[in-house]
């Protein structure tokens, strides 16, 4: 079995530092070839691992997986957020076990999670490195790991905790809790917020390797989706402390390059044979002036903009053809990677925080904190600040990062689900709505592998 395991790393750190040239910080001529036995005993082909973990991100690609594009464009339409031309699947809430995007979103979480894993289990064993740095690679992994899990278990609900690479343990074990997920969750992000440091390791300049604060942005999200606002509101006040960040001046000029709102993020352009910059702007973006875009954004959330919303001006574009008009989602403006300005694939960013701290706030009583930072984000939306009752309070937030976040990261839909509106909400949109539909289904092929597995509720 020893011999097996080392075969698996062996394979797949090949795999993934063939692919990972220059995505961030790894050797002028990384490796394409390691031998057995001698996987992390160079620094080099360390880093090179690390790395290819950020490239089956696939931030860069059109095809998409959980790390990327997909989440945010089918639980978009599972929401009340897109539009699909060719299918109707997600806007109606129809997949089933043999749905193609739920076996990519499974299947891309548990093979980058058996590389993270992989790097975890051979960096901590190795002397090739010191032992700051090999406890702060060790963190970063376990931050990524966090972060797949998180998008699991807020798709499928309880999935199989896969810490090891042992074939014989991860091809047989059943479905954990949602409590044993999320403890998982919480223990490899303190050990994240415990390993990593303030200052960025990646290039000068650039956020694309998670740092403390990045791990604390996640920390936040996971205790208020768990409803701890203490805890929410102190990491996003130990966030915003750092002086790092800061909102940037208009919603168009969020997601450029360099941007200071960005808090983690994952390069745009690679290199021009891929003709562009993030799978998001190729995705969403229509393809021609002679047809119409592939995905619409869903009038529901269109109508959900305030007058003179400036990231509705911004982040929903129409188009006139054949005497009909379309809109569809502009917060990634670059479909090429000719384009003029840079973009940048955004994981996580300020504005976000200052609403899930305001919504723990909220929460906790704090009412006036609450509206001041509520405030911040509608100010820079072009709005002028919140007037309701401190009884509306959290429903007027609620509806912040309803156009906030849209299009981003499936938040819509993570929102409703959190927050116990999903029936009535899609309920009143949607005639073909079921309760059971807020889980994915575990894909047929994974029941048919390992017959631990059980499959959700309705399917």
């Amino acid at each position: 079995m020893k011999k097996n395991l080392a075969l698996y790393i062996v394979a797949a750190v090949a795999l993934f530092a063939f692919s990972c040239n220059k995505l961030i910080d790894i050797p002028d001529h990384p490796i394409d070839q390691i031998s057995e036995g001698s996987v992390f005993r160079d620094s080099a082909d360390i880093m090179s691992a690390v790395a290819g973990v950020y490239s089956n991100f696939k931030a860069n690609f059109s095809g998409g997986t959980i790390g990327a594009i997909q989440v945010t464009v089918n639980m978009g339409q599972a929401a009340d957020e897109l539009l699909y031309a060719y299918s109707s699947t997600y806007v109606n809430n129809a997949y089933t076990p043999s749905d193609g995007t739920a076996v990519t979103l499974w299947g891309s979480a548990y093979s980058n999670l058996y590389q993270m894993n992989a790097n975890i289990i051979g960096i901590s064993g190795t002397s090739a490195i010191s032992d700051s740095l090999k406890k702060a690679l060790v963190a970063e992994m376990k931050f990524d790991r966090a972060f797949y899990y998180f998008h699991l278990v807020n798709l499928f609900g309880g999935v199989p905790l896969v810490t090891v690479t042992d074939f014989n343990v991860t091809s047989t074990q059943p479905r954990a809790s949602v409590d044993e997920v999320y403890k998982l969750i919480q223990a490899d992000l303190a050990e994240a917020r415990s390993g990593l440091k303030a200052n960025y390791s990646s290039t000068a300049g650039t956020r694309i390797r998670p740092n403390l604060y990045t791990a604390m942005a996640l920390s936040a999200k996971v205790f208020l989706y768990r409803q701890q606002w203490d805890s929410a509101a102190l990491m996003v006040n130990q966030i915003l402390a750092s002086g790092l960040y800061s909102m940037a001046s208009t919603p168009s000029t969020i997601f450029l390059t360099g941007s200071n709102e960005i808090i983690w993020s994952l390069p745009g352009s690679i290199s021009s044979n891929y003709n562009y910059q993030t799978g998001e702007g190729y995705t969403l973006l229509p393809s021609s002036i002679y047809s119409a875009p592939a995905y619409q954004v869903n009038s529901l959330l269109s109508n959900a903009f305030e007058e003179n919303d400036l990231r509705k001006a911004s982040w929903i574009t129409s188009m006139s053809l054949y005497g009909s008009t379309y809109y569809y989602p502009t917060k990634y403006k670059n479909r090429t990677y000719q384009a003029a300005t840079s973009e940048i694939y955004v994981m996580f960013r300020l504005a976000d925080m200052y609403l899930v701290l305001a919504e723990a706030e909220a929460h906790l009583g704090q009412t006036s904190d609450a509206i001041t930072h509520l405030n911040i984000v509608r100010t820079r939306a072009g709005l002028s600040g919140y007037t309701g009752s401190n009884d509306d309070l959290l429903t007027a937030i609620l509806h912040e990062r309803q156009v906030e976040m849209a299009f981003e990261w499936g938040n819509r839909w993570y929102d409703l689900k959190r927050t116990g509106t999903i029936d009535a909400v899609l309920g009143a949109e949607k005639t073909s709505w079921k309760p059971y539909a807020a889980l994915l289904p575990i894909p047929a092929t994974q029941l048919s592998a390992n017959a631990a597995l059980k499959q959700n509720d309705g399917y």
